[in-house]
């Protein structure tokens, strides 16, 4: 008995711990080759070190982080060149999920497009009140959701890293980034293609999106001199 009432409060906190590491990780609390030790993170979340160990390991397996044995978690550097790689596989894989959801029944694509849409919203909103960190927040969340409504699991595996991995240097240099309202327009192509059902122009806005984002985050991520972020 005792062993099965443990179990969901530990399973919590791991869940807690890998949550607040995670956002601070893609928040860039933590900068990239930064060395902390669980104790020093137990401390911050009020927590043992147990669930902040599981929950490293979880983001070790996300790319974000490295644990080096008996010295602790470093965060996990990137170079511009592992950024251009991400977004080979963020474009081939997006596109391919707007066009699943753009196939599915009628009921089915105009609630995905309902929801897509409320993300999209808030982009805006934010915009509209120069709050960066919700826009940000926003544009995760929209392709977040094309992925984990496109019916296909294996593309939430490999999404969930090079996801979070491109968030942080989007995030470094958001302020630098002079046509956020592009992406909201883009957004709203997408999932305009999605709710008529078109899935070959959701493909390629889907597509079309994500090219453009890379071509504007690549020279800029060239022209701060950082080696790693």
């Amino acid at each position: 008995m005792t062993q099965t009432a443990e179990h969901p409060t530990r399973s919590w906190l791991v869940d807690a711990a890998y949550a607040a590491l995670r956002g601070a990780i893609l928040a860039n609390e933590y900068p990239p080759g930064h060395q902390v030790s669980a104790q020093e993170l137990a401390l911050r979340f009020g927590m043992s070190r147990t669930p902040v160990q599981e929950a490293a390991l979880r983001l070790q397996q996300e790319g974000l982080v490295e644990i080096l044995p008996k010295r602790g978690i470093r965060i996990r550097a990137l170079s511009p060149e592992d950024i251009a790689e991400n977004y080979d596989v963020v474009i081939a894989i997006e596109a391919r999920a707007a066009e699943r959801i753009a196939a599915q029944p009628a009921p089915a694509r105009h609630a995905a497009a309902d929801a897509l849409e409320a993300a999209t919203n808030a982009m805006a909103a934010a915009l509209a009140n120069d709050d960066l960190t919700g826009w940000g927040d926003a544009d995760a969340a929209f392709h977040r959701l094309l992925i984990d409504l496109c019916g296909n699991t294996r593309f939430v595996a490999i999404i969930t890293m090079v996801n979070a991995q491109s968030h942080r240097a989007r995030m470094l240099i958001v302020h630098l980034r002079g046509n956020l309202a592009s992406s909201v327009a883009e957004h709203r192509a997408i999932i305009a293609a999605i709710r008529a059902g078109d899935g070959a122009g959701a493909h390629t806005a889907a597509r079309a999106h994500r090219i453009r984002a890379r071509d504007e985050l690549l020279p800029l991520l060239e022209k701060t001199g950082l080696k790693h972020f």
